[in-house]
């Protein structure tokens, strides 16, 4: 009888979001005792994440924490590396050659450089839509904050003023149900936001040119539109399309302008899809009637940043997809690409 072989290698760099804890509790749940743990914990959020261009032989990684050289003393004989943002670079891989798999507990890994693992026969997995529902249940709070003045009546009072105003009818916010949603990107986020707006009885435009609607958003009667329609004729536009180049700064200032005076803007996305400088003067000017923003160009934004001073915007620091499912959910996809490497099955998410 042949003896076990032994427990797979497994290296775990969680952080203050994506605990370690819970990569270890999922990976129990999937692989039982193959697999040998150790955990690192970096310290985001309370700590900035780093750019790859700022820091020499880190170019090709955007968004990571972490020390590379603790990084590769960590990881050592480790046969698996499971993160959210420890970087990877090709450096990095030429100094930990027992690595064959990195989960990466997002929807992309930008914090590994691909072209280098590609190379050396690393494989790498990611976890996508982790935090769709997260993000489509935060964005329904983002438009509601904005056409029921909740933005506003909060402002007013912690400023110890009463804003009876808001009660008049040419002031007052308007009802979902009276008005039209445009939702920009039709992938899991957005299927989900409609999803959510259907309950409100809204009109509900989609605008999208590389998918189509499903049949059962067809017969409730949600409208797959070019871009250019939706925005002329929605009162709220919600964004929820992906960063590639053709979509980078593709809402603008002809955007804005072509959407009705007075209308909403949500980005809970992210921020390079969008001209912060156009939105600023479209809101600026009183064309928009107000906007929520959650993610930026730059994070953290500049204390000076003019939008921070506009009093129709609301803005939260980049929390959406910020939930106790999302780390569980994320957990638990990064542990079954674990089962399935050990198992000798192809993987789920191979990036």
């Amino acid at each position: 009888m042949s003896p076990d072989p032994a427990p797979c290698r497994v290296a775990i760099i969680g952080d203050n979001f994506m605990l370690p804890s819970m990569f270890e509790r999922a990976l129990r749940a999937a692989c039982g005792e193959r697999v040998d743990l150790r955990s690192l914990t970096l310290p985001w959020p309370d700590e900035p994440m780093e750019h790859g261009y700022a820091r020499v032989g880190m170019d090709g990684l955007k968004e990571y924490q972490g020390d590379p050289d603790e990084i590769v003393r960590f990881v050592d004989d480790a046969e698996v590396l499971v993160t959210q943002l420890a970087p990877v670079s090709a450096a990095m891989l030429d100094r930990m050659p027992a690595l064959k798999l990195i989960a990466v507990s997002r929807g992309g890994p930008v914090n590994i450089d691909m072209a280098a693992a590609r190379a050396r026969g690393v494989r790498v997995v990611n976890t996508p839509g982790r935090n769709a529902s997260a993000v489509a249940e935060f964005a329904i709070g983002a438009i509601l904050a904005e056409t029921r003045l909740i933005r506003s009546g909060h402002e007013a009072l912690r400023a110890g003023e009463w804003r009876g105003d808001l009660y008049r009818a040419d002031r007052t916010g308007r009802e979902l149900s009276e008005m039209t949603v445009g939702v920009v990107g039709y992938g899991q986020i957005g299927t989900r936001v409609v999803r959510l707006l259907k309950a409100f009885g809204c009109r509900i435009l989609v605008a999208d040119p590389y998918v189509q609607l499903t049949a059962a958003d067809r017969a409730d009667g949600v409208e797959h539109v070019h871009l250019e329609d939706l925005l002329s004729r929605a009162d709220v536009v919600t964004l929820h399309a992906r960063v590639t180049p053709e979509t980078t700064g593709f809402i603008g200032r002809h955007q804005f302008a072509a959407m009705k005076e007075g209308a909403i803007f949500v980005n809970t996305a992210r921020g390079p899809l969008v001209d912060y400088d156009a939105l600023y003067h479209a809101l600026a000017e009183g064309h928009l009637g107000g906007a929520m923003l959650e993610t930026f160009a730059v994070e953290p934004v500049p204390a000076d940043w003019p939008l921070l001073q506009l009093p129709n915007v609301t803005l939260t620091p980049h929390i959406a997809g910020a939930s106790v499912k999302t780390i569980t959910i994320a957990a638990e996809a990064a542990a079954e690409e674990v089962r399935r490497h050990i198992d000798g099955e192809p993987p789920l998410n191979p990036c």
